[in-house]
């Protein structure tokens, strides 16, 4: 047991103890409890539920991070977190770090939703309902800067030409609002995407002698850029205003330096989840309200990959998510649909990813899957045939007749490259796989079953012997003698 854990454990058992009433210097019915002190590790305020409420009412900007102790992206993180406490408090941020075992507080985990670890969550002048969900990066730095473009202004107010010059010249990627009114419900939106493009470096001006100085004659944001001294404009539409998600497009997309990074490994393409698009999105598993977001996929082996983290689409971020799966830090991931409640209701049962292992790899089963695309013209042939069969053999225990969709899921022990595909997995250990590659009828299936998935070599019917030719008339050969 933890020692500092011991002191508050053994105070709840002698107050236990004590019957109502007769404690040792009672208070009075009128008295508030004492507050607890709130612990510390390594510069991070250790909450519980009976502190949280206390950290709240005194520190106006407080990120949380929830972990479970057996967690390993927890344990690799905590390092970072204690030196991104140490960096703001160096630079005397009002801002604190705090951490909650969720395990052991069950209570604050099932109050803020938390799911999985670790999950940071920022709490604003004490607002308990409605914390901001950290998507900013997990080192030290980064931490660090995804608060204090909430602290602080998340965009720099240029007065003059030398400090836009100074500015753009201090950094790679440089983005400056150039904005007639600073009161403009299109500010509030370039400083949103300001907080969180945090390989970018924003600034801010209404001045018009800086819109002279840039040749602007209108709203607009200007991204810099030092690596190829290049420049790129997105004017502010008048009548719809800034959009936060085109601004944020247009940045990722001029960022150019990282087809420059990877031009040699990777193919960027950008799909308009807007237009006629859906087959893209299908093949990926993804609904049009997850955009922005990325993908990554391998043209040869056609394993799929997303990032761990669903933080926002800047250039850091696709550099940092293509470096991780290029260097095989990143798993891939597998398409399934939920398990129908009926899945096996049916005499043909439904397979999906989530299902898939345990029902064809059962070895006390012997399974034939039929693999097919629903829009598959032979798919739909040989249903007939499938359904025949899986109501033939629907009262063997030991033999199970399935489908399985192989544009909605996808299977780590192989793939499916063409449709319909159907193997059998023979009953026993060893995980066999037989592929049938034969006729497509209720006859061929059912011997092919029958016979332990395999079809029974037909022997070829005895043909009669011939007769010895009788010998020509003139042959010298005669009947046989003596020597």
């Amino acid at each position: 047991m933890s020692r500092q854990l011991l002191p508050v454990l053994l105070l709840l058992l002698l107050r236990a103890s004590c019957p109502w009433g007769q404690e040792q210097g009672a208070r009075s019915p009128s008295e508030e409890p004492p507050e607890e002190e709130i612990p510390k590790e390594d510069g991070i305020l250790v909450l519980s539920r009976h502190t949280l409420g206390l950290a709240l009412r005194e520190h106006p900007a407080l990120l949380v991070e929830f972990y479970a102790p057996w967690c390993g992206h927890c344990q690799a993180l905590a390092p970072e977190y204690s030196k991104a406490a140490a960096v703001l408090a160096a630079e005397s941020m009002v801002v604190t770090l705090a951490k909650v075992d969720g395990p052991a507080q069950r209570e604050l985990a099932e109050e803020f939703g938390v799911t999985e670890y670790p999950t940071l969550k920022f709490f604003r002048n004490g607002n308990r309902t409605h914390p901001e969900e950290y998507t900013g990066p997990r080192d030290a730095e980064g931490i660090a800067e995804w608060l204090r473009r909430r602290v602080g202004p998340s965009a720099m107010r240029l007065e003059d030409e030398a400090a836009a010059q100074a500015l753009i010249g201090g950094r790679d990627l440089v983005v400056i609002g150039f904005f007639q009114d600073l009161q403009d419900e299109d500010v509030a939106t370039f400083l949103a995407l300001a907080q969180d493009a945090l390989d970018m470096t924003f600034g801010l001006t209404d001045r018009p002698r800086l819109f002279q100085q840039f040749g602007l004659t209108k709203d607009t944001v200007v991204l810099f850029k030092k690596f190829d001294e290049g420049r790129a404009d997105f004017p502010v539409d008048e009548e719809l205003g800034l959009d936060l998600g085109d601004l944020s497009r247009f940045l990722v997309t001029h960022s150019m330096r990282l087809v420059t990074e990877f031009n040699s490994q990777v193919l960027f393409v950008v799909v308009d989840v807007a237009a006629d698009n859906e087959h893209v999105l299908q093949y990926f598993g993804l609904k049009a309200e997850a955009a922005p977001t990325l993908r990554l996929v391998n043209l040869e082996t056609t394993k799929k990959y997303a990032p761990v983290d669903g933080g926002p689409v800047t250039a850091a971020s696709i550099t940092a998510f293509c470096h991780a799966v290029l260097n095989g830090q990143v798993k891939p991931y597998l398409l399934s649909q939920e398990i129908p409640p009926d899945w096996d209701q049916r005499p043909v049962k439904t397979l999906v990813g989530k299902n898939f292992e345990q029902v064809a790899f059962d070895e006390t089963k012997n399974v034939f899957v039929k693999f097919y695309a629903p829009w598959c013209t032979h798919c739909k042939e040989m249903a007939p045939a499938w359904e025949a069969l899986a109501e033939k053999y629907q009262d063997h225990e030991d033999i199970i007749i399935a489908e399985l969709d192989a544009t909605a899921n996808e299977l780590d022990a192989f793939a499916v490259h063409g449709f319909p595909t159907l193997k059998y997995f023979p009953a026993g250990p060893g995980r066999k796989v037989i592929e049938y590659k034969s006729t497509r009828d209720l006859e061929t299936f059912s011997k092919f079953l029958d016979n332990g998935g395999v079809l029974p070599t037909e022997e070829p019917p005895e043909e009669p012997a011939a007769p010895f030719p009788e010998p020509p008339a003139n042959s010298t050969m005669g009947s046989k003698e003596e020597l």
